[in-house]
């Protein structure tokens, strides 16, 4: 009805997270069964839904970026921000957790070679990918690196996992008996994402759609840090194809 030929979904990771560590796991995984926030499970209805309806005449696909982070950012850095310079941020378990994340502009890049490849080969219509960095990076490390930019003291508290898992279901009860909408300080769901391990394969996204990271992680963080204190305005991204990809690839980090 309205001449849409192609549809590029932002989905995420989330889907496949079913409260233990995923170390490299490619898209054969399946979606979580058992999940802990009404987000995921909103994410996975919203994913198979849009899978289900790629045909001849609406080409589909779906992304599945893993912790966006960048200039603009207005809600994961603001919060690790605000509670690190509170000393409200601890690590939760043994600090050791790999993690994907995904820089705002290469995922930016992601969403548009993924519909210059529906476009053109095709290839890419009905499946879904992982989108991050180049490699997974240490939680905690990552998270002390941009508050040493910062002047934000190190992340040095450290919680075992099941005290944080107790305290999240405490609150969600909580705060679901007291009939309040905002989201608690401690969640189950919030003390998997920081105690467990969750980076994936990036092996279809390479393949098929030609996915690198144009922006590495240390320069991510160096852009993200300069934007924080007035410093760089947000950046505009390169188009994907053709002569503009490339012209912001830093070294992989």
């Amino acid at each position: 009805e309205n001449r849409v030929g192609i549809l590029v979904h932002t989905s995420t990771p989330s889907v496949v997270f079913d409260r233990h560590s995923l170390e490299g796991v490619d898209e054969s995984a399946p979606y979580a069964r058992r999940t802990l926030c009404h987000y995921a499970t909103s994410k996975i209805i919203a994913e198979k839904l849009v899978l289900a309806a790629n045909s001849p005449h609406l080409l589909t696909t779906a992304l599945r970026p893993h912790l966006v982070w960048g200039p603009g950012d207005t809600n994961l850095i603001p919060r690790l921000l605000a509670r690190g310079r509170a000393g409200r941020l601890k690590i939760v378990g043994n600090g050791t957790n790999l993690v994907d994340i995904a820089y705002i502009d290469n995922v930016a890049d992601a969403h548009l070679l993924a519909a210059d490849e529906l476009a053109t080969a095709g290839r890419a219509a009905g499946q879904a990918f992982f989108i991050a960095q180049a490699e997974p990076v240490n939680l905690w490390q990552w998270i002390n690196t941009l508050f040493a930019g910062l002047d934000i003291p190190r992340v040095r508290a450290r919680v075992p996992f099941a005290v944080a898992h107790g305290a999240g279901w405490l609150l969600e009860m909580l705060y679901g008996a007291l009939g309040r909408t905002r989201e608690p300080p401690m969640t189950r769901f919030v003390a998997h994402q920081l105690a467990r391990s969750h980076w994936f394969s990036g092996a279809r996204a390479r393949q098929i759609l030609g996915y690198r990271p144009l922006v590495s992680t240390q320069e991510g963080l160096a852009r993200l840090q300069r934007w924080l204190k007035g410093e760089e305005p947000c950046s505009v991204p390169a188009a994907a194809g053709g002569s503009g990809r490339g012209g912001n690839r830093g070294a992989d980090a």
